[in-house]
C-alpha cells in the first residue's frame, strides 16, 4: 500500500497530471499543491489552450489553492511538479510564501538554480523524487513534436 505521506505518492499524481497535458499536446508538466495531506491544487500546462505563456503548470496549481484557502499565501503547503520551476514560477511561488516545492526532472537550461532565481528562504526543496519518470514523459513529448513538424 501506498502510503499517502510519502513524497512519491503526491508526485505520481502530477505525473497523471503532467500525462494530462501530454494527451492534450501542451509541455508535460504536473502540479499540485498538498494541505495536511489533502490535495488543494491540482494543474498542468496550459498555455497552448490558453495561448498564454504564464499558464505554466505551478501557476495555475497555485491560483487553485489560493482560491481553495481563500488567501494569497500557501504557508504549510508544498508543491509537487514534474519539472523543476522556472524562474517566472520560482517568483510566484517565492510571494506564495510555500513551504516546500518537491520536484522530479531537473531543468538544466530553464529552471530557478540555472537561472539564478532564489526562492522563499523558508522554502524547503527536494528535488529529483521520480526523476526518470519525469523526464521520460518529457522525452516522448518532444521527440513526437520533432517527428509531427
Amino acid at each position: 500500500m501506498i502510503d499517502p505521506y510519502d513524497d512519491n505518492y503526491f508526485m505520481k499524481k502530477a505525473l497523471k497530471e503532467a500525462q494530462l497535458a501530454f494527451e492534450e499536446g501542451e509541455v508535460p508538466v504536473g502540479a499540485l499543491v498538498v494541505a495536511k495531506n489533502r490535495i488543494i491544487g491540482r494543474a498542468h500546462n496550459l498555455t497552448e489552450r490558453l495561448n498564454d505563456v504564464t499558464a505554466h503548470a505551478e501557476m495555475q496549481a497555485i491560483t487553485s489553492a489560493a482560491n481553495f484557502i481563500g488567501g494569497k499565501y500557501l504557508t504549510n503547503c508544498t508543491l509537487y511538479v514534474t519539472l523543476e520551476p522556472c524562474q517566472m514560477c520560482a517568483g510566484a511561488l517565492y510571494w506564495s510564501q510555500i513551504s516546500k516545492i518537491v520536484y522530479g526532472a531537473a531543468d538544466l537550461e530553464r529552471g530557478y538554480k540555472v537561472m539564478g532565481t532564489s526562492l522563499h528562504p523558508k522554502t524547503e526543496v527536494i528535488g529529483g523524487v521520480l526523476e526518470k519518470e519525469s523526464a521520460e514523459l518529457l522525452k516522448r513529448f518532444f521527440i513526437q513534436r520533432r517527428n509531427l513538424n
